[in-house]
């Protein structure tokens, strides 16, 4: 089953989405907004894991909490970055797609076409 982490104010998660109603039956993937459903830091560190990508790569550097909460700093443990995302997940870069065990960061969101069917 396909995931999309989708932000409805993102241009770019409203573009991965269009792309996977295009090609896709709606039956075949499932839609999850993560700032109304927030993930919790085990599944942050699952994405992770799929995505192949540091935990500074999941973080969103143009967002106020990411420069209130110092999360640049090289002394920032990776479980502290995943607990400000969880806590604030509009840090979580998007749109994310996931299919079985591989996941990407669809920026530009044409990218998620690597995991159709």
């Amino acid at each position: 089953m396909i995931k999309l982490y989708y932000n409805p104010r993102c241009s770019k998660s409203k573009e991965a989405l269009s792309l996977l109603q295009e090609r896709l039956p709606i039956s075949a993937f499932q839609v999850r907004e993560y700032l109304k459903k927030p993930l919790d830091v085990a599944e942050l560190k699952a994405l992770q894991a799929l995505l192949g990508v540091s935990v500074r790569e999941m973080l969103r550097v143009g967002e106020q909490a990411y420069w209130e909460l110092d999360l640049g700093a090289e002394t920032k443990t990776d479980d502290e970055l995943l607990a400000a995302i969880a806590a604030r997940p509009a840090l979580l870069q998007r749109p994310i797609v996931t299919n079985g065990d591989r996941a990407l960061i669809a920026r530009p969101p044409e990218l998620l076409l690597q995991l159709l069917p």
